[in-house]
């Protein structure tokens, strides 16, 4: 049986480890539940209750659910809009497909403007502004220094001031792009206090955050780290914190309350999500089989709460 959450304060103030078995405290419970979408071997939306509420019939790469309570979907070789409902009754209202110069498209991201941001792998790696009517009106070319399409990048972001946010994986580097393909900013993350190149941090989600510092997902490196502006390290969480239930963390999210969700790819068994405090407690986990080997997530609430979500920053 699947464990959406669990963890007693009590558990949490004496030290107990976050596992099956750990047993509630009734008297002095705290209960955290999560609704969240989940991306990878699977493709759902998971409810509070921990039931899926919905299912998508293909494994996926990137993804949100949109305001309007549609799925914008990142595949291997295209993008898609659906609408929610029965597995006969989706009906899908947006497409781009891949372009034949190129390998893969990794990420998505559907803008302010109306817009969806998409990046493509290959041959021409690039990020791409597709309108509405699937017309593409921007193109910035990407400098991801290798030519293996599959580790060139993964979730590219648009940022407030209409810079994009990129994870390079090899390259040990977040690098923030204009809109003309300029460089204008560097977040180095084989530093020596992650542990150098050996440790293998390459990074896979950036995300920019209010305080405008950067949390970045380090996959191999089994950790995710938050950046000030001044591209040093000024909060991690490893797996010396998690007890090595971190597998190949590949997306994040900061929450609303300041903690911090990590999902990890490589976990196909057990606990594959698990929210920490700014001080390392766990708090929640999911080791539900619809997200196993999950490779990126969006929680959507919080103890019936809307979660704010990833805007623009």
């Amino acid at each position: 049986m699947f464990r959406q959450l669990i963890l007693p304060t009590l558990a949490l103030a004496i030290g107990l480890s976050v596992g099956v078995g750990v047993a509630a405290e009734p008297a002095v419970e705290s209960t955290v539940r999560h609704s969240y979408l989940v991306l990878g071997g699977k493709t759902a939306i998971i409810g509070e209750d921990g039931k899926a509420q919905w299912e998508f019939k293909a494994g996926s790469r990137d993804g949100f659910v949109l305001p309007n309570g549609n799925v914008l979907l990142a595949f291997s070789d295209r993008v898609e809009e659906i609408v929610p409902a029965g597995e006969k009754l989706n009906r899908t209202v947006f497409t781009y497909e891949r372009s034949k110069e190129n390998g893969e498209i990794g990420t998505v991201q559907r803008l302010y403007n109306g817009n969806t941001l998409i990046t493509e792998l290959g041959g021409k790696p690039r990020l791409l502004e597709v309108n509405p009517q699937g017309k593409v009106v921007l193109e910035v070319p990407l400098q991801p220094e290798t030519d293996n399409t599959h580790l060139q990048t993964r979730m590219a972001r648009q940022l407030r001031n209409g810079n994009y946010l990129v994870p390079h994986l090899l390259a040990f580097a977040v690098k923030e792009y204009s809109p003309e393909g300029k460089i204008v900013r560097v977040l180095k993350t084989d530093l020596d206090e992650l542990g150098g190149r050996k440790a293998e941090n390459w990074p896979f989600t950036a995300i920019r955050l209010d305080n405008g510092n950067t949390l970045v997902s380090l996959t191999h490196g089994n950790k995710v780290a938050e950046f000030n502006q001044l591209g040093e390290v000024v909060w991690k969480v490893t797996n010396e914190h998690v007890g090595g239930q971190f597998k190949d963390p590949c997306g994040s999210q900061r929450l609303a309350n300041g903690n911090t969700v990590v999902g990890s790819h490589a976990a196909n068994k057990g606990v594959s999500m698990i929210e920490v405090t700014p001080d390392h407690k766990i708090v929640w986990t999911s080791d539900h089989p619809l997200a196993a080997g999950v490779h990126h997530f969006q929680i959507l609430t919080t103890n019936g709460k809307p979660e704010p979500g990833m805007p623009l920053k």
